[in-house]
């Protein structure tokens, strides 16, 4: 099955993508524990008796497993990405925003007042829409 085919697959059936994707969250961070626990291991090679570290020794390839597996599930699922930066983030990049620590004041003000204004378009509309439907409730009342 195709990447796009399995993305779109998955895409009508959020809760099945959700667990899918949480489990490889879940393996590639397991994955990058347990390999860098074992890569401690080798270097301390257990010299100090008060670590924890090998108490409860597990195979070599443990750790890289589940880092491969979980790397291949977000791979394969398009979450590789986003399940760690972010889609807000990677839309923003693509659109060229700055980030707001990137922004000069003038800027951040710019925004605040078209923001407003949005604001005050919205209401607008918003008073229109109730001003049509009590003329309509008026009119349907006279009948």
């Amino acid at each position: 099955m195709k990447i796009n085919k399995l993305t779109s697959y998955l895409s009508h059936k959020p809760k099945f993508y959700a667990l899918v994707v949480g489990i490889g969250v879940v393996l590639f961070w397991r994955g990058v524990w347990h390999t860098a626990d074992q890569i401690h291991e080798y270097f301390t090679h257990y010299s100090n008796i008060y670590s924890s570290v090998g108490a409860f020794p597990s195979p070599w390839w443990d750790g890289p497993i589940s880092l491969f597996l979980g790397i291949t599930i977000l791979n394969f699922t398009n979450a590789f990405v986003s399940s760690f930066i972010g889609n807000e983030l990677i839309l923003s990049g693509l659109r060229g925003e700055k980030r707001l620590n990137e922004k000069t004041e003038e800027e951040v003000s710019n925004e605040i007042l078209d923001i407003s204004d949005i604001k005050d378009s919205l209401r607008a509309i918003n008073r229109t829409l109730e001003q049509l439907e009590n003329k309509m409730l008026d009119h349907h009342n006279k009948k």
